[in-house]
């Protein structure tokens, strides 16, 4: 095939990229060019800055059998993919969303199913960091519209794979990084609020062999995916199996999200998997159609972390310059409970 991938270059497109070449595919990539890669001559390459740059000029009329698109995030980017790609210049289109979709509507079941996307929406939150939030889900949510508008009124051949917080190698936010270098330190792993929530993530490496088992299958033409696992341990869970495969002990110490900000440590820079925008989405649609299975969580995890260990980065992950304060923290909060547990007895 002849496949159009928009990034391509960082997380899940950098797996994608390399699955298709060795399947002996033909692959363009698009994008700014702003993080370097390692397909050489494999290779063809376009330069298109998606919010400066018109699409349909960047790609000049080329066909391919499929693109799988990771940088769509608005209604215009829904529609300049619509409008690039259009008169069969693409046998089909797949663009990467968000669980976060389901967010924004109001009273969403969780976990969220796709025939839970419509009904009545959130307005916008106060707060900077809800608003940002808010406004991802919204802004996927037209980009979706965009293209199902597309499939409805000219038959573009669009798939919307809905996708939870995903973790693998490569992740460039770091964020299950953020618990390991934690437990590797051997100081407590702080968990906001106790992590008694419920985490329903998905593997990196399960979204790119779904891409790669749907592309050009017309039966998902003008339809939506949710992808995840269907393991949902609480957050507390999840760490304990992080220490227990680092051959560490669980130091959890649960503490009061407020306490945290009190110090000036910022809950979700810390914990990333405590962050209430974080989706909770039933893949049974994606297993039932598209024969969706995901990798059990002991193994992804296992793999994640060997990797990690095999390729210690050179700086810690974000959030770790309050390391100490969080130590100081759980070393506070410990001798509170003590003096308590001694006053009572």
């Amino acid at each position: 095939m002849r496949v159009l991938v928009l990034g391509g270059t960082r997380f899940m497109g950098h797996f994608l990229v390399y699955r298709l070449l060795a399947a002996g595919h033909h692959v363009t990539l698009l994008n700014r060019g702003a993080t370097p890669d390692r397909f050489g001559d494999r290779v063809a390459r376009v330069r298109c800055d998606r919010a400066a740059d018109d699409l349909a000029q960047a790609l000049g009329g080329r066909e391919f059998d499929a693109a799988v698109d990771f940088t769509a995030y608005t209604a215009a980017d829904g529609r300049a993919a619509a409008r690039a790609l259009a008169g069969g210049r693409v046998g089909h289109y797949v663009m990467i969303s968000t669980g976060s979709v389901y967010l924004v509507r109001e009273g969403c079941p969780r976990p969220s199913r796709e025939r839970d996307y419509d009904g009545p929406l959130l307005p916008e939150p106060e707060g900077e960091e809800d608003r940002a939030a808010w406004a991802y889900g919204m802004n996927k949510r037209g980009c979706e519209e965009a293209l199902a508008a597309a499939f409805r009124d000219d038959g573009f051949p669009a798939t919307v794979l809905r996708i939870p917080m995903v973790n693998g190698e490569r992740d460039p936010h770091r964020r299950l990084e953020r618990y390991i270098a934690r437990v590797l330190d051997g100081g407590p792993l702080l968990v906001p609020d106790g992590g008694g929530h419920a985490v329903r993530h998905v593997y990196s490496g399960d979204v790119v062999r779904a891409i790669v088992r749907l592309l050009l299958v017309p039966s998902t033409f003008g339809q939506a995916y949710n992808l995840c696992m269907d393991e949902t341990p609480t957050l507390a869970e999840l760490l304990a199996l992080v220490a227990e495969l680092l051959g560490a002990p669980a130091r959890l110490a649960p503490v009061d999200a407020a306490a945290l900000r009190a110090r000036g440590i910022d809950p979700v820079a810390m914990s990333p998997f405590s962050d209430r925008w974080m989706s909770l989405l039933d893949p049974a649609k994606a297993r039932a159609e598209l024969g969706f299975q995901h990798t059990p969580l002991r193994r992804w995890l296992e793999t994640v972390i060997t990797s990690l260990l095999a390729n210690p980065p050179s700086d810690p992950p974000p959030g770790y310059e309050r390391r100490a304060d969080e130590v100081s923290l759980a070393a506070a909060l410990a001798g509170e409970a003590g003096a308590g547990s001694a006053g009572r007895a």
